[in-house]
């Protein structure tokens, strides 16, 4: 399970669709709030990249989604932190 989540965390293809999600939610945000927009996005990423078979793993396909949604909430996590600190500094 560790090689599966150190393969999805070093997957530049999930990094570039995740800071693409979270820069298109923070510019909704007014419209369409953070957490639906975040949420669908992190599941839709976690379900394609497995599904066009963009990295061929042995798992099977349901423990490729579960760690992937792991993955994917540990960088938004981060990316809104990091988004957090960044407005806090600004003010």
């Amino acid at each position: 399970m560790a090689d599966l989540l150190a393969a999805q965390a070093g997957d530049v293809f999930r990094i570039g669709l995740l800071i693409a999600l979270l820069l298109t939610t923070l510019r909704n945000r007014p419209v369409t709030g953070i957490l639906l927009p975040l949420a669908a996005g992190a599941v839709f990423v976690a379900v394609i990249i497995p599904l066009t078979g963009a990295m061929t793993r042995p798992e099977p396909l349901s423990m490729q989604v579960l760690a992937g949604l792991a993955v994917n909430a540990v960088y938004l996590c981060l990316g809104l932190a990091g988004w957090s600190l960044w407005q806090a500094r600004r003010r």
